[in-house]
């Protein structure tokens, strides 16, 4: 690749949910490695790969010392060669021919020979403790089958021999299962990797795993170690053109020399997640990833630039929202994971780029803050409402009513998060008095219902759920509902009728979920 033609990536890639690739780079290698911090048993390994052997006890960088040796380091060139192209098995053996190819100081030397390869390679630790290129032409396990239906089962989303639950849930658990692991449903090699870090991390094996897809254009790295967490770490490192708008972050890497490209303020960002476990009870359910850490990287020296929002700066977000309304943004987005729209050029494109952003920033936009949200909130609603428009959003009414529809999604997800939070005993951020909760409780629901004609299940389940929580607060119980009349305060009374007017919110809202699962 030449030096200033290298892909780019957008910084909102990296946020998750991350979009489906619909192109491949096929300048970039297909690029996948794994290492252990031990040395392998090669029976007793949990996947397939050809053996490399240390050479020991010689001084190789001035040539091989006896003829065990020279064999030695002659049968791992020809199972390396064995697994490049016809026509760099030459080249190889002429650049290697004396060399032990295991040692790790000619690693790099020969790790452009090794992108070439269809599969990974490994590396190890040998019999003195030092790291080594243990083997070649690697094949991770990936029991796609196995690992999404005993996912499903384990988060109450299939049941044993329901074929109608499985196939209605298949995708929703495929997809979670998948961004638990940093990809979207993406190519074998990307899924064979993320599938063998979520199996070696549960066998307790300290690993690293680090892949590159031709469509990704980001390394995306896996490692675990001694430490007790459900996942094992994730990140991704991508360049990435900074915004002209970031100055301030832009005046601290031009100053620091974490350029890449100054001319069109490309930077080595790295961008680490926190894994989430599914929780029925949460709207945010369906949140498997979040930005944990970013870091611009020193292209030189690898030093770490930190205390910058690249990926997620609130003010950029509006910027491209009042783009993408006013038909003006040219990035790139994925709309339904199919299509690839480029520009905001025409009034479909328009339609289809902000339906794509509002699902793919939703799980943001619900939990932004009050006032961030009124400026989005203003900005869709004079779009998808302007009296102005109303012929072009006939010509595409159906387009017009899902992107309609989602909006109306984030609307009502905001509240039941509030409801989320309120059952929980918080309301904006501050802990109020059980009466207070009752009171702002009922007050919400009361809206919800009047919303709940545009019917979305989870919602409506998360809200039956958070309701018969509060409901079956056991202090609530004990203090107020079963406690005698004549020894409730005016507080308490209001309590204990707030609690009646619960339930009869709560019958109204499962009539709705009863009725609209017999349609």
């Amino acid at each position: 690749m030449e030096e200033r033609n290298y892909p780019v990536v957008e910084a909102r890639e990296l946020l998750p949910s991350f979009d489906s690739d619909m192109w491949e780079d096929t300048r970039l290698p297909g690029f996948s490695l794994v290492a252990f911090a031990r040395t392998l048993k090669y029976f007793s390994e949990v996947f397939q790969y050809d053996i490399l052997h240390p050479v020991h006890g010689s001084n190789l960088y001035n040539g091989v010392c006896c003829p065990l040796e020279q064999n030695i380091v002659s049968q791992n060139l020809q199972t390396i060669c064995d697994r490049l192209p016809r026509m760099l098995q030459e080249e190889v053996k002429e650049s290697f021919a004396h060399i032990d190819t295991t040692i790790i100081d000619f690693y790099p030397a020969l790790l452009p020979y090794l992108l070439h390869m269809d599969r990974a390679h490994v590396l190890s630790r040998d019999a003195d403790g030092l790291f080594h290129l243990a083997g070649v032409f690697a094949s991770f396990p990936s029991d796609i089958d196995s690992e999404i239906k005993r996912f499903g089962l384990r988060i109450g989303k299939f049941k044993a021999g329901n074929d109608e639950l499985y196939e209605r849930n298949r995708m929703f658990v495929y997809n979670y299962l998948m961004e638990l692991y940093g990809f979207p449903i993406v190519s074998e090699r990307r899924t064979s990797s993320a599938l063998f870090a979520r199996k070696l991390h549960r066998m307790g094996e300290p690993f690293l795993i680090r892949v590159l897809g031709q469509t990704d254009r980001a390394l995306t790295t896996y490692w675990s170690n001694a430490e007790k967490t459900p996942y094992p770490h994730l990140e991704k490192i991508a360049l990435v053109a900074l915004d002209n708008d970031q100055e301030e972050v832009i005046r601290a890497v031009r100053e620091g020399g974490f350029f890449l490209d100054a001319e069109k303020r490309v930077v080595i960002l790295r961008v680490r997640y926190n894994q989430h476990s599914y929780d029925p009870k949460n709207i945010r359910r369906n949140r498997a990833l979040s930005v944990s850490a970013q870091e611009i990287l020193h292209p030189l020296t690898g030093k770490k630039l930190t205390g910058f929002n690249i990926i997620k700066d609130a003010n950029n977000m509006l910027l491209r929202l009042n783009d993408i309304v006013r038909g003006e943004h040219n990035g790139s987005i994925i709309y339904k994971r199919t299509e690839r729209i480029e520009n905001t050029d025409t009034d479909e494109k328009k339609l289809k780029f902000l339906y794509a952003w509002l699902t793919k920033h939703q799980h943001r936009i619900i939990n932004y803050s009050d006032d961030f949200f009124s400026d989005i909130s203003r900005i869709v609603s004079a779009y998808l409402h302007a009296p102005e428009h109303d012929d072009i959003f006939q010509t595409f009414r159906e387009l017009h009513r899902e992107t309609n529809s989602r909006f109306s999604y984030i609307l009502q997800a905001r509240k039941v998060r509030t409801l989320d939070d309120l059952r929980h005993g918080f309301h904006k951020g501050n802990r109020i008095p059980r009466h207070q909760m009752m009171q702002e409780t009922i007050i919400l629901l009361q809206e919800l219902r009047f919303e709940i004609v545009n019917f979305f299940p989870e919602l409506v389940e998360s809200a039956i759920l958070a309701i018969e929580a509060i409901l079956a607060d056991r202090y609530l119980i004990r203090n107020y509902i079963e406690a005698p009349e004549e020894k409730l305060s005016s507080k308490g009374k209001e309590i204990r009728k707030n609690y009646g007017r619960l339930v009869s919110l709560l019958d109204g809202f499962k009539a709705v979920r009863k009725a609209r699962s017999a349609i």
